[in-house]
């Protein structure tokens, strides 16, 4: 049997000219692994260095392999795709974790956790470990997002120590390759219903230069999360510029009103029909992407979905933009009705018009957008 068959933990390390700490990173994960006898491999993953990174991680016996694709998720898919372990433990090269915390992972692990992540917050977060912004402003923010759109406690989504199952990275099914890798992993543990547990860490004051571009990178995991989260991003937006629309275009029907001291005309009658129109769109777009998530496997079912396919067939979507259309239709043809009657004289009902051109259109987004959601849901035999 060969030393590698029974391997039990693996620490996979992305680095990036860390010539000052990969040393000291993978001498005390191999005291770790000593002390508490456990048989493991250490993988550096380099991702371009142009320092002694390389040679350090070699001489200190570490296993490293190499990535040319620049990003944080591109070093560590492909260090994943080297382990032998059941248990993966990830952490960052440049020793702003404590190593030697990496056994409460495990024993997390073995008590029967699949996911445990590290919390500088609840832990304690060193003098001049993180910058001030990246304290109080862009780590709250982003994993308070992250809590309030996928119903999860985790105090800090961005911790880079963490530690999972094979069979959990599996399941995860992971692919970004910059720095939202981090919050991808988090979104998959939260979708895939693992369970998570979530320990205080130490933070330490790195070495050498950081490879975080703050405002890009908080970009990156903003509309990662958006993008895994289409209630937010479509559906909410969309109803409330389609309610707002609705609201105005009724309340100017029968002419101008008076709000916050200024006269609101058919003007604004025409931006509150904009809104609409741009509302159903929305929450259209909503709804193919909730759909193409779920037949995609990165979006689990909701309440939402389940919901529209058991009552919104296609029929029904069908007759429900039939009776929109013919609402605008019937505005609009007694307005052509008066119009002739009048022998194609002057005609005040642009309101009236203006209400039934937008149920018109709302009338046709709705038949052809029932017919895309059905397509987008059959239930296809390969």
């Amino acid at each position: 049997m060969s030393e590698f068959d029974n391997i039990e933990v693996s620490i996979v390390m992305p680095c990036l000219n860390e010539e000052e700490t990969v040393g000291i990173c993978i001498k005390e994960a191999k005291k770790v692994l000593g002390d508490l006898a456990i048989r493991g491999e250490i993988i550096v993953v380099d991702n371009g260095s142009s320092d002694n990174s390389v040679a350090i991680a070699q001489k200190e016996g570490a296993k490293v392999v190499f990535e040319p694709e620049k990003g944080y998720g591109s070093a560590y898919l492909r260090g994943f795709k080297e382990v032998k372990g059941e248990i993966i433990v990830m952490a960052d090269a440049d020793n702003t974790y404590d190593f030697s915390e990496i056994g409460k992972f495990i024993s997390s692990i073995k008590q029967g956790y699949d996911f445990v992540i590290g919390s500088r917050f609840k832990g304690e977060i060193k003098k001049g470990a993180m910058p001030w912004a990246n304290r109080y402003i862009g780590n709250p923010i982003l994993s308070g997002v992250l809590r309030f759109f996928f119903n999860t406690d985790i105090s800090d989504a961005h911790c880079g120590i963490r530690a999972f199952t094979d069979k959990a990275y599996k399941k995860m099914e992971l692919h970004s390759l910059g720095m939202e890798f981090a919050s991808e992993m988090v979104i998959a543990a939260i979708r895939e219903n693992l369970k998570i547990k979530e320990i205080p860490v130490s933070y330490l004051p790195r070495k050498g230069k950081s490879k975080l571009v703050p405002l890009r990178d908080a970009w990156r995991h903003f509309n990662f999360m958006l993008i895994y989260s289409p209630t937010w991003l479509y559906l909410f937006p969309g109803i409330a510029l389609f309610l707002v629309g609705l609201f105005l275009m009724f309340s100017l029907l029968y002419g101008p009103i008076v709000i916050l001291g200024h006269l609101w005309d058919v003007h604004i009658m025409v931006l509150a029909s904009l809104f609409s129109i741009l509302g159903v769109q929305i929450i259209m777009l909503g709804l193919f992407a909730k759909t193409f998530g779920v037949i995609s496997g990165f979006l689990n079912e909701d309440k939402t979905l389940q919901f529209m396919w058991r009552y919104f067939k296609l029929e029904k979507g069908i007759f429900i933009g039939i009776v929109l259309f013919m609402f605008g239709f019937i505005f609009n043809f007694l307005i052509l009705s008066e119009w002739t009657l009048k022998h194609f004289g002057p005609l005040e009902r642009v309101r009236e018009a203006v209400l039934g051109a937008t149920f018109i259109i709302i009338g046709i987004q709705t038949i052809f957008s029932s017919f895309f959601l059905h397509m987008l849901g059959m239930k296809t035999k390969k």
